[in-house]
């Protein structure tokens, strides 16, 4: 019995279950079942997770939380120690980047934050001005190698923080790739709430942003659908945490480098990661925004 079929007889022992794996994920595996009728998605979670700071704990919340504002799957049930998560099947499809794009989805996705942004608090925390210097250290600890571009990028990160001092935490996904965007046509979710955790809303903004190349244009259509209007403290912050979400994404290939069993380039992740971000820092927007 392959390692998938004893997880989905784990779940639903002794059913007539079918099951077929989900392309996508590089962390974790994505299984969907077939039950008596009903689909399902099993979230396997990969080995050691929890050095890239994941909790399943404050990622079911997380689930939950997305689910009862219609942003996020259903959660079926949690299974522990696992920490398999199973929600319902959601029958929709990636949107392609140059749709992500359109003003129409960008507003879609900033009502959808803004709605997560200011529900209730969860219980993990997300600072990623620490969770590069937690990768950091894992990597260190566990034998890897961290570039030499870190410490620049920790330098201009530090002036970073100081100009974010003082922000409120907010509930936050902190992981808005374009693979974790479904539509079904009538509405848009977000799914793989593992990063999840009380944090700077601007970094939400900034991640999805970046992921999703939105140009100039594109980011004041952002800030407009989210705040209402496009402020000039605003567009700053949002320039400072695009540094900011390429540098913890660097980092986290870094990390996975040193502790990942997979078969993926993960240096080559790090290295296209650390390029882009040096490219944001040289930009007039950001800094002018940094020396504020």
């Amino acid at each position: 019995m392959s390692d998938f079929a004893a997880a989905v007889e784990r779940v639903w022992p002794g059913q007539d279950a079918r099951w077929e794996i989900l392309g996508g994920g590089i962390t974790n595996h994505n299984v969907k079942v077939e039950v008596e009728g009903e689909t399902f998605v099993l979230r396997v979670a990969g080995k050691d997770t929890d050095l890239l700071g994941i909790d399943r704990g404050v990622e079911v919340e997380a689930t939950r939380a997305a689910a009862a504002l219609g942003i996020g799957p259903e959660v079926v049930a949690f299974v522990e120690p696992e920490g398999w998560l199973v929600t319902r099947f959601i029958p929709g499809a990636v949107p392609p980047l140059e749709t992500m794009q359109k003003p129409e989805t960008v507003r879609r996705v900033a009502e959808a934050l803004r709605g997560f942004h200011d529900g209730p608090a969860i219980a993990g925390r997300f600072d990623s001005f620490r969770v590069v210097e937690e990768y950091r250290r894992t990597t260190l600890e566990r034998g890897g190698a961290v570039p030499g571009a870190y410490d620049w990028a920790h330098s201009v990160a530090s002036a970073v923080e100081r100009r974010r001092e003082g922000a409120r935490p907010v509930p936050c996904h902190n992981d808005l790739l374009n693979a974790n965007f479904l539509d079904d046509g009538e509405r848009l979710r977000i799914v793989d709430w593992e990063y999840a955790g009380m944090g700077d809303r601007f970094f939400d903004l900034a991640n999805f942003s970046i992921n999703h190349e939105l140009d100039e244009s594109g980011r004041e259509a952002l800030l407009a659908a989210y705040f209402g209007e496009v402020r000039d403290d605003d567009a700053r912050a949002l320039e400072l945490m695009r540094f900011m979400s390429d540098f913890r994404e660097a980092m986290w290939g870094v990390v996975q480098a040193a502790v990942s069993e997979l078969d993926f380039d993960f240096d080559g992740y790090a290295a296209e990661h650390f390029e882009r971000m040096q490219r944001t820092a040289a930009e007039p927007d950001f800094r002018a925004a940094l020396e504020a």
